[in-house]
This record gives structure tokens, sequence and C-alpha cells, in this order.
């Protein structure tokens, strides 16, 4: 099993933080140079419980992505449901209120490869290109 753990703090309102990582395009921004875009409304909210997204990087097959847990400003959970080399795929991001007007976010991802060293492939890659893209962040 593959585990990526960040921990980010930010100078935004924790209300912004969650809504920017809510809304589904937004991730682009995040797991450069992923094509995203909604394909299902969530209930209540339409990026929340039960909306899915379509991720397409470069040449690689699309997949999807199913959010299964969404409370607002403080967690959001998916899971990996369609196209992937991936299995067992588990994203949590929880958002929380630094005490001084900023936010924080812990943000798992765990997973394993349907075939040998893939898995280990993407865990470099992905830990890198997160860290680095929340690194710029600017909402």
């Amino acid at each position: 099993m593959q585990r990526i753990d960040i921990q980010k703090s930010f100078p935004f309102p924790v209300s912004d933080l969650f809504a920017f990582f809510a809304d589904h395009e937004n991730l682009e921004k995040v797991f450069v140079p992923a094509k995203i875009r909604r394909i299902k409304d969530g209930e209540g909210d339409i990026n929340g419980l039960g909306s899915v997204r379509r991720l397409r990087i470069l040449m690689a097959p699309p997949f999807e992505e199913t959010v299964t847990v969404f409370v607002p400003n403080e967690r959001i959970e998916y899971r990996i449901t369609r196209g992937s080399p991936l299995r067992n795929h588990h994203g949590v991001m929880r958002f929380s209120d630094d005490g001084q007007g900023g936010s924080h976010l812990h943000y798992t991802i765990e997973f394993e490869g349907k075939l040998p060293l893939v898995a280990a492939i993407v865990r470099a890659a992905l830990d890198r290109g997160i860290r680095k893209a929340l690194d710029g962040l600017r909402l």
C-alpha cells in the first residue's frame, strides 16, 4: 500500500479553502497536467456526495473519482471508481481552522497498483506534484 500524507497551512479562511477543493475543476491546479471535469452532480451540492469527476492525464486513459464523504468546511473523501491502473484508492482532505484566520489542510491518499512498480511511480509523481502545487496555491 502506498501512502501520501501532506499537511499544509494557508493564509485564507477554511471556508475559502474548502470551496476551492470542493470544486472539481479547480483540482486541475493541483493535479497538473490533468484535465478534470465533473460528469455527475452530487447530492445537495453539485460537487458533493456522489459527484463524479473524470480525469485525463496526458496520453493515459481517463479515469473517474467519486466523492464518498462530503462534510462542508471539514472533510472530502473520494475513491477511484473507474478506469485506473490503481486499486484500493482512497483520498481524504481534512480542513481545519488554524485559530488565526487561516486554515490547515491534511491530505492523505492511499492506493495500490494493479501491476508491479506502478504504485511506487505514481506515488512519487503525485506527492511531488501536489506539494509543488500547494506551495504556489493562490485563491
